[in-house]
């Protein structure tokens, strides 16, 4: 048999419709009503399908109590079907806190957990510094076009004599060869425009003043820097070029900031401080950025330490992003200004002698960027001037460069023998900035002498030859033998005051390494020459001499 297919009824599809509709009309004024329910849960992810109708009206209820707001006879009855786990009435009391981490069991659905209220509360671990992650990120925007974004490379050959992967980031390419063009940039960026009209100040000897200057003739701004007399006088004209009023004065830096402030022919002019102004900090913070966006699985980061400005930048920046990463500042033992201030718990200041690392040389670090970097570095250790000269040389082998003594710090503290040559670093990977390469060549040449010296590949000793013709022949044939090449012979024949036809020699030669040394000396010795062995850098030590010595003296 055929059954006949029922008619339609419009009618009945009319009442399914109206029913669906008013059910969701229902939903949604349950969910509208409670404005305080969707103010506390915040997550976008939380949808409204997360809690029934029933789940919402009883915390709305719950924070209707807290807000001492009017219940109604329905809420009421909500409130009294309120129970814990336990099945217990929960306690008014429980309820009437300001803010909730987060609801009761209960009251959650089987969806996602929602969101905590920060709203009111002060959240742990968030520092009141004058320079945040904000202004970071901010400064690196704003300098992105005017500086040169550097490039962080792998070095083999130094990370085979380091046993590191260690990578180089080479600041001395900006173009006025340091790091610190960032900092200025930023801080001439940030000035009202009626102060980039009046112009600004400055002490520095040397990259800080380079950075402003440039930095200020491409903005338009008038730069006067006030330079100690000890500056180089390649830096002086350098900044004359760039179109600076150079003011010469003062012994060293303090003297020159001392003359900015006071005097008052600069009244109106703003002085920019070029380790310790907030601006500057942001902007050294943006090498942080780059570090982790070229190396983003750095384990360590090695940092040059000065007046402390580029290690609070860059360590606020990275331990923002990655608080696992180790920050490590390098000073010389000559101006250990930042360790003295983590030791008395404020900048402090310290003595100072002259140093390879001329640009590291400030007595006391600036408060502003003490303040934050004391929150974030891990750790600072120092560096002997033999070690910065060694630094020197490896990285003019190896990265083909030249580093200023401040900016091979860094790489002076992982070389064998350094205060981080270390088991712990073994195999990590090791970022360290070349942070500038503004040395003068007067000084460079003397810096390669010594490097070469204290990597034991030029070498001084005394040796006594026959004064007769064909003695001094003799002694360098045997140095040729030995295949060191001769740099340096002086005679000595007036303190000689034994045999009259003996002189001793002065000799410097050039070997290529302990080994070698080794060898040359025993050549000496297996063909009878006294020797009075390893002068180093001092002036020759007779008043050493061995007893076989005996009738020369000083």
């Amino acid at each position: 048999m055929i059954r006949a297919k029922a008619p339609f009824a419009p009618g009945r599809l009319a009442l399914h419709a109206i029913a669906v509709l008013f059910a969701a009309a229902v939903s949604v004024t349950a969910f509208q009503s409670i404005p305080t329910l969707r103010s506390h849960y915040r997550s976008p992810s939380i949808s409204r399908s997360a809690f029934t109708p029933s789940q919402l009206s009883r915390a709305a209820c719950r924070r209707r109590i807290a807000g001492g707001l009017q219940m109604g006879k329905d809420d009421s009855k909500a409130i009294s079907d309120l129970k814990t786990p336990e099945g217990k009435k929960e306690n008014k009391a429980a309820v009437e806190g300001e803010f909730f981490e987060e609801p009761p069991a209960a009251e959650l659905s089987r969806g996602a957990i929602p969101s905590k209220n920060w709203l009111g509360v002060k959240r742990e671990g968030v520092r009141d510094i004058p320079v945040t992650f904000d202004d970071v990120c901010k400064a690196a925007y704003k300098i992105k076009d005017a500086v040169v974004y550097t490039s962080t490379k792998r070095n083999s050959g130094l990370s085979t004599i380091t046993g590191t992967e260690l990578y180089l980031k080479s600041e001395y390419k900006q173009y006025t060869g340091s790091f610190k063009e960032r900092g200025a940039r930023n801080a001439l960026m940030q000035l009202p425009e009626a102060q980039k009209k009046k112009g600004v100040i400055a002490a520095s000897a040397g990259n800080h003043a380079l950075a402003l200057c440039y930095h200020g003739g491409l903005l338009g701004i008038p730069v006067t820097v006030i330079m100690p007399t000890i500056a180089p006088l390649t830096k002086v004209e350098k900044c004359r070029q760039l179109g600076a009023n150079v003011v010469l004065y003062g012994k060293h830096i303090l003297e020159a900031k001392e003359h900015a402030l006071e005097d008052e022919r600069y009244a109106g002019l703003q002085y920019i401080n070029g380790y310790d102004d907030p601006a500057i900090v942001a902007g050294a913070g943006s090498i942080g950025l780059e570090i982790l966006e070229q190396v983003p699985d750095v384990d360590v980061v090695v940092v040059p330490v000065g007046g402390a400005g580029l290690i609070a930048g860059v360590a606020l920046a990275i331990k923002s992003l990655r608080p696992e990463v180790q920050i490590i500042g390098v000073e010389t033992e000559t101006c250990a200004s930042f360790s003295a201030a983590l030791k008395a718990g404020k900048p402090s200041p310290a003595v100072t002698t002259p140093t390879l690392a001329d640009g590291l040389a400030v007595p006391t670090v600036g408060p502003h960027s003490f303040e934050v970097a004391k929150h974030f570095v891990d750790k600072c250790v120092l560096v002997s001037e033999k070690q910065v000269a060694i630094s020197i040389l490896r990285l003019l082998e190896h990265e083909k460069a030249v580093i200023e003594g401040g900016g091979a710090v860094g790489v002076a503290a992982l070389l064998p023998g350094g205060p981080l040559d270390i088991p712990e670093l073994k195999g990590k990977k090791i970022v360290t900035p070349l942070c500038g390469g503004n040395i003068d060549i007067t000084v460079l040449g003397r810096v390669i002498e010594r490097g070469l010296a204290a990597d034991r590949r030029l070498v001084r000793f005394a040796v006594t030859v026959s004064d007769r013709p064909g003695g001094l022949a003799a002694m360098v044939s045997t140095i040729s033998g030995a295949g060191a090449s001769v740099w340096d012979i002086t005679h000595e024949r007036a303190w000689m005051h034994t045999s009259v036809d003996q002189v001793v020699n002065t000799v410097v030669c050039e070997v290529t390494g302990p080994e070698h040394e080794q060898k040359l000396k025993k050549a000496l010795s297996d063909a009878g020459y006294p020797l009075l062995w390893d002068l180093g850098n001092t002036l020759p030590g007779f008043d050493k001499a061995p007893a076989r010595f005996e009738g020369y003296r000083a």
